[in-house]
């Protein structure tokens, strides 16, 4: 079977809200042009998640048993479906705010060429959709993805879940996401590429979220959680929260 450029890969777990529209975003049209794989990686959905999927989705794999997978179980089991050297994974929640520009990026990182053909992986510039922005809203994302670029360039490795892009051969030597952590698992992946590898924060890249968890929990909370999980994830390689609830 002919290599694909890239897979794209996208979590899922009781998504049927949304996912048809985030799934119909990436066309056959699309993943023709590009030559790219859409692969869903489910955590045991029992609504019509997997529905929804199987009309879109070149590839599913499909949780089993009856534990509760957590979020890195889901994208290390999407990455084990890859027949590609470079890997996407993006949020059910979150799209490409250009697709075009997003792909055309990608492919020159695949190719080498481009000013991120020296990085092994990539992390996005991360927002809220326009029509679900607040002033809180644009304010809370200018100063994180600031701190998180800092962060890049003295040396600590991040990139948040919703969109991370890497080399498979980095994310396959370091044995993926750790699956005994349930929350800070895309900062625990960042750190460990950084350790040998290089990490790139693109500004250019922007990717919209849902911001459901801040109207649900509040940013003072999200973010509050967000930090001690991973100052546990970086002193002793676990997170102290044991499940990150999914809101819907």
């Amino acid at each position: 079977m002919k290599k694909a450029n890239f897979s794209l890969i996208i979590p899922t777990y009781q998504e049927e809200k949304i996912l048809e529209h985030s799934l119909s975003l990436y066309t056959k049209e699309l993943r023709d042009k590009f030559g790219f794989e859409l692969i869903v990686s489910d955590g045991g959905s029992t609504d019509n998640t997997l529905t929804i999927a199987k009309e879109y989705a070149d590839k599913i794999a499909y949780h089993k048993t009856n534990e509760r997978q957590n979020i890195s179980q889901g994208r290390n089991r999407g990455a084990e479906q890859a027949n590609s050297d470079y890997l996407v994974f993006i949020n059910a929640d979150a799209e490409p705010k250009d697709l075009e520009q997003f792909f055309n990026l990608i492919i020159e990182f695949t190719l080498g060429n481009g000013k991120y053909a020296k990085y092994d992986a990539i992390a996005t510039y991360v927002t809220s959709f326009p029509d679900q922005t607040f002033l809180k809203d644009k304010l809370f994302y200018a100063f994180f993805n600031f701190y998180f670029s800092f962060l890049l360039k003295i040396g600590l490795g991040m990139g948040r879940g919703e969109c991370q892009i890497l080399k498979k051969s980095t994310f396959d030597n370091l044995g993926g996401y750790n699956e005994n952590i349930f929350a800070g698992e895309d900062f625990d992946l960042y750190r460990r590429v950084n350790l040998d590898g290089k990490v790139v924060f693109a500004n250019d890249i922007i990717i919209y979220e849902s911001p459901r968890r801040f109207r649900k929990y509040g940013y003072l909370r999200t973010i509050l959680l967000w930090f001690v999980n991973s100052i546990s994830v970086w002193a002793i390689g676990k997170s102290i929260s044991k499940e990150w609830e999914a809101v819907r």
